[in-house]
């Protein structure tokens, strides 16, 4: 009898390793997750869909198409995953939402030379100015992650979609090392610290990427356990 790993192996629609390891660690050992093949995380994908659903679906099918073209020799291989996520802010209105990662680079031109850390700071300190006299009560924002599987049987989708959220507030500086992106001003409903100050590991319990991953592990046991 093939085991889990055998029968369903997933491909991340993604060229951030970090994201990999992420989604492999949250979704358990019981399936593998791999990243891109190095010739297609060349291949540009523009994110320019109104909503995380649109974009996810739309990295999840590209990467499927060009995987399955032609028939892939990895028999185990189930499905192409690609998330798409961000932070909502209900004092803006939702928004920096799909435009979470480059907000602060919004009309601001060519953004090539700026790395990965100096892009999320300049992103929080955007935020945070944005909300200079809004009080506690009214900070409240979520994370939001919807994830696109796209599977070897229908490389041309539909996708199945996994949504997961994480509610909180932005609080009025930065605090804590860990995590990245907007984890040193998020702190999560129920905690009195960042994402940043509480760890990888609850982080990894609670976050908007875990409830989504837990929802496709769910779906993904069912199918394990029909074939």
């Amino acid at each position: 009898m093939e085991s889990f790993s055998e029968m369903l192996k997933l491909i991340a629609a993604t060229g951030n390793t970090h994201k990999v390891k992420e989604i492999q660690e949250i979704l358990g050992y019981e399936f593998i997750v791999a990243s891109m093949p190095e010739d297609l995380r060349k291949v540009e994908i523009v994110e320019n869909a109104p909503d995380f659903s649109g974009n996810a679906a739309k990295k999840a099918l590209t990467v499927a198409q060009l995987i399955f073209k032609g028939g892939c020799m990895e028999s185990e291989l189930f499905g192409v995953v690609a998330d798409d996520s961000g932070l909502e802010v209900d004092a803006l209105n939702g928004a920096p939402g799909v435009h979470s990662a480059r907000f602060a680079l919004i009309g601001a031109g060519d953004s090539s030379h700026r790395s990965r850390n100096e892009i999320d700071k300049a992103n929080n300190e955007k935020l945070l100015a944005l909300l200079t006299d809004v009080p506690w009560e009214k900070r409240t924002a979520r994370f939001r992650c919807v994830l696109a599987l796209v599977t070897r049987d229908a490389p041309s989708g539909p996708p199945h979609f996994f949504e997961g959220t994480c509610e909180g507030r932005i609080q009025f500086a930065p605090s804590g090392d860990g995590g990245f992106g907007y984890d040193p001003l998020f702190v999560p409903e129920g905690f009195e610290q960042s994402f940043a100050e509480l760890g990888h590991e609850v982080k990894n319990r609670i976050s908007h990427r875990a409830r989504a991953l837990e929802k496709l592990r769910n779906w993904l046991q069912s199918v394990a356990a029909s074939r």
